[in-house]
């Protein structure tokens, strides 16, 4: 299981990893999954203006490698940042490493367990389900998500997986999606928190008070696609 966190606007891309690090060492571990600490690695993906998109995946653990990552000297307006435990002990690695990208410019974070999106695919077993599921939510090619299809391709799984809740990337939109399994047996690890300021929204996987106060965070809607488009550019 993963924590996810995204920001869009004005901010110091400081304050998003050191938001980002207190919910990978469970400082701010607040729900109810036995899961605290984020050690299998962590990746990013943000907007460099006038570059287009970005990314770096590290598979150690946050709080050792930040410094050695691109990320303390950006300046973006779009950042997301995902940091891993892995569900399971065989997916661990460079290669199962969150962003997961593909060679049609988009970019995939996923934290849950959904062992039955190959069957979306039509394929005859599970690889790695972080992967099949973005497969299955985003057609290869696709422009843009329509969150109604995303929602109904979700609810439409055959049963046993926990969490949809995931972040994908491509040069003209991220979208974060915000979905769990009908009786998810840890909804509060599951939930999703926006923090709104003025010229500002963040969606993290939990209140991180270092960015603000509790009373300013809000639970996000179960059942959610949200869309941050990207300025176009010359």
């Amino acid at each position: 299981m993963c924590r996810l966190i995204l920001a869009s606007g004005d901010f110091a891309v400081a304050d998003i990893t050191a938001a980002a690090l207190d919910m990978s060492c469970g400082r701010t571990a607040d729900h109810d999954n036995p899961t605290k600490v984020h050690a299998h690695g962590w990746g990013a993906v943000w907007r460099e203006p006038g570059q287009g998109l970005r990314a770096h995946t590290d598979v150690r653990p946050f709080a050792d490698s930040l410094h050695a990552s691109p990320l303390p000297d950006t300046k973006t307006d779009f950042l997301a940042v995902h940091t891993r435990n892995a569900s399971l002990e065989s997916q661990r690695g460079l290669g199962f490493t969150h962003p997961l990208t593909r060679d049609d410019g988009w970019y995939f974070m996923h934290n849950g367990y959904l062992p039955t999106a190959y069957q979306g695919l039509g394929l005859p077993a599970s690889e790695f389900d972080s992967r099949e599921y973005f497969d299955y939510l985003v057609p290869y090619g696709a422009d843009g998500l329509d969150a109604a299809q995303a929602l109904a391709k979700l609810d439409a799984l055959p049963p046993g997986g926990n969490s949809g809740n995931a972040i994908a990337v491509h040069p003209g939109a991220a979208y974060l999606v915000h979905w769990s399994a009908p009786g998810v047996a840890t909804p509060v690890f599951f939930a999703m928190q926006r923090l709104s300021l003025p010229g500002l929204e963040v969606i993290a996987s939990e209140v991180v008070p270092g960015l603000a106060p509790a009373g300013q965070w809000e639970p996000l809607p179960a059942g959610t696609v949200s869309y941050f488009p990207f300025p176009k550019e010359a």
